[in-house]
């Protein structure tokens, strides 16, 4: 390959990249901006603002059952189509969402919004995963990383400035000129691609999957509500059980799952999903337990909490040139253990925050904290498809992105449980104790570290002797 050939394609697949992380944020403040805006929504379409929570449940779980779905429909119809259509569908769906004057309508838009965030984030990143190449994988992964850190630390700051300043209908239609854009962009630079053999749709493993994850998702939506419906959560919580483990006894034994499970015999794979899962559904912890800190115990306005919490941003933002380099530098193992120490390091400084904590300490705890989370988010998910092949690429991402999903709706949920059961202790006792319970979380992703082969990620990896050349 030429050198001008290599520069082309290295323009080509940072482009792709940079569009896919800009439909990811767009997914991604879709679906946690709405909290911020609940109030006045429930006032304007004449409900309580906790019923709200329906249409961020609808949406979640949409989500969460179509995902699997992606993978199979790009091979049979092609990248390009089905990632244009799934942002027009979401951008249409969001100027309808805009348009609602009940909750009926709300929640069914949000639906469909669901069903195109779904196809548009997995089939954007299967794309990038198969342009970049192993050599560019590091740096494309990294520009997908930075939505999963930046929305939901601003999603609460540009939910209530728009709230404040305009009005909750906001919120959806900023999404039409940014869709239209990614619509237009989409056709240009996505290349189509279409699996060279047809396989068979899975239905039994995509109803198993669907329902399995759709109940485990509203298990999870349901014990962050203030008052836990027991009966609902169990139900849901043994319905999404037994569904998923038929779901994986199916998926190991049929020849065409839509899920394929054989990604997990690659170490790199399977640390990406295991203290992965865990570091990720710790990470999404923070940002729920922080904000409740500053305004419910703490007695800070929404605003002032919202901008306090940009902070986490800014050490997002800070450490994200560094962050390629360093897992060049020093590989992946030293690069994930340090980032889980650092990240379980913070969350335990701030089981001993105060009221009267300085500003400026509280700053540079949550930069600090902020740039921890982005070192080992990148490379948890850059890590993730080291050692996998091409051909196997479509399954491995469809795995990925359901499991990512998931851990990340769970976060929350753990985070409003602990929380919950700490209530009766003083002042911000029950938050401290949130806290302990994620520094636990991060430890153990620290130690999956610890025992992870010095070589993982070699393969992404470039020699010293060609990063000194660089």
């Amino acid at each position: 390959m030429t050198t001008t050939t290599s520069a082309r394609r290295r323009t080509g697949s940072t482009a792709v990249a940079v569009l896919v992380a800009g439909t990811f944020f767009m997914e991604l403040l879709d679906g946690t901006i709405l909290a911020t805006a609940a109030p006045a929504m429930g006032r304007d379409l004449g409900v309580d603002s906790a019923a709200i929570g329906i249409a961020i449940t609808a949406y979640l779980v949409t989500l969460a059952v179509l995902i699997p779905v992606s993978g199979w429909l790009t091979d049979r119809v092609g990248s390009r189509t089905v990632f244009a259509a799934a942002i027009a569908v979401f951008t249409v769906a969001s100027g309808l969402c805009a348009l609602s004057t009940g909750l009926v309508d709300l929640t069914l838009w949000r639906i469909l919004q669901g069903v195109g965030g779904a196809l548009m984030v997995p089939v954007g990143r299967l794309v990038v995963l198969r342009s970049a190449g192993k050599d560019q994988l590091v740096t494309a992964i990294a520009i997908l990383t930075w939505p999963a850190l930046a929305a939901p630390i601003i999603a609460p700051f540009i939910g209530g400035v728009l709230v404040d300043t305009l009005s909750w209908h906001w919120i959806f239609l900023v999404n039409l000129p940014l869709g239209a854009i990614a619509f237009v962009a989409a056709l240009v630079l996505v290349p189509q691609e279409r699996a060279a053999q047809r396989v068979p749709f899975d239905w039994l493993g995509s109803l198993l999957a669907c329902f399995g994850l759709g109940a485990l998702v509203v298990m999870a939506s349901l014990l962050a509500l203030d008052t836990v419906p027991v009966v609902a959560v169990v139900v849901s919580g043994v319905v999404g059980a037994v569904c998923t483990w038929l779901a994986i006894r199916h998926f190991r034994r049929a020849p065409h799952p839509i899920m394929g499970l054989d990604a997990f015999r690659l170490e790199t794979f399977r640390v990406s999903h295991a203290g992965g899962s865990l570091f990720r559904l710790a990470v999404s912890a923070v940002p729920f337990v922080l904000p409740l800190l500053f305004q419910d115990a703490w007695r800070w306005t929404a605003l002032e909490a919202g901008s306090a919490v940009l902070f986490v941003f800014v050490g997002n933002l800070g450490i994200k040139p560094a962050t390629t380099p360093l897992l060049r530098w020093f590989g992946y193992r030293p690069v994930i253990i340090v980032s889980a120490g650092i990240a379980a390091l913070t969350v335990v400084a701030m089981a001993f925050l105060t009221p009267d904590t300085p500003l400026w300490l509280l700053a540079v705890l949550l930069v600090v904290s902020g740039a921890a989370r982005s070192v080992g988010f990148t490379a948890y998910n850059t890590i993730a498809f080291a050692d996998v092949e091409q051909a196997d690429m479509t399954p491995a991402n469809t795995l990925s992105s359901t499991l990512q999903q998931t851990a990340a709706g769970f976060g929350v949920a753990v985070a409003a449980v602990v929380i919950r059961a700490g209530a009766g202790l003083e002042g911000s006792g029950a938050y401290a104790v949130a806290f302990w319970v994620i520094a636990v979380l991060l430890v153990v992703a620290l130690v999956e570290g610890v025992l992870m082969s010095r070589s993982a990620g070699d393969a992404i990896r470039p020699a010293r002797r060609q990063r000194v050349r660089a």
